[in-house]
């Protein structure tokens, strides 16, 4: 926005009630929409017949107030207050335009892309994918599942047994003392047995019954 309002800025108080005319292409008056008459041989008079008189909106960039508001329509996709120059002729509001768009879509781009990653390193873990499955396999016990298929001991045995790597345990019993989320000293006894060699089943076991 100071970019533009320094590069379309007229030190001059151009008053919107009065015609003013200078060479200035910032001059809203310069910029207001002109009518010109088309004579019966097919000629456009050069002079223009009638000028539209301009207002506070013409010109936005002559107050910073409005440039920042201006600004904030371009970002929605309404470039409605730069219509009234052409890019040809003003390479520099061209340029300006151009970075403008690049460095919005990179910045944002970016911001979208850390969001993401950072709800995918929350959401992407073992554990949520395991609860997820609990609830619905609890889903479908509940609700799809007529009184005797519950009672199916293939399907509901008393007893599961669970394999589990010792390294994989002694890593989940060292992460669970350091978050606090278990009482170190029921695994004290456990941990001794697992650095000492002590095979998965009885670990687990143990497990089981803590």
């Amino acid at each position: 926005a100071f970019e533009y309002f320094e590069s379309k800025f007229s030190p001059d108080d151009y008053a919107n009630t009065n015609l003013t005319n200078n060479s200035d292409s910032n001059n809203p008056w310069n910029i207001a929409s002109t009518y010109h008459q088309v004579f019966e041989n097919g000629t456009v008079d050069p002079n223009p017949y009638l000028i539209q008189q301009p207002d506070e909106n013409t010109n936005m960039f002559i107050d910073f107030g409005t440039a920042a508001f201006a600004m904030y329509k371009f970002l929605t996709g309404d470039s409605g207050a730069l219509s009234n120059w052409t890019y040809k002729n003003d390479p520099s509001l061209a340029i300006l335009t151009v970075l403008f768009s690049f460095l919005i879509v990179v910045y944002l781009m970016n911001l979208l892309i850390g969001l993401l990653s950072n709800a995918i390193e929350e959401d992407n873990n073992r554990v949520s994918y395991l609860l997820q499955k609990a609830e619905i396999l609890a889903e479908i016990e509940l609700f799809y599942l007529l009184p005797y298929q519950r009672r199916w001991e293939e399907w509901f045995p008393e007893v599961i047994y669970y394999y589990a790597d010792a390294n994989k345990i002694r890593q989940m019993i060292d992460e669970m003392i350091n978050k606090g989320e278990c009482d170190v000293e029921k695994f004290t006894e456990l941990k001794r047995r697992i650095d000492s060699g002590t095979t998965s089943r009885q670990a687990l076991e143990e497990i089981r019954i803590i």
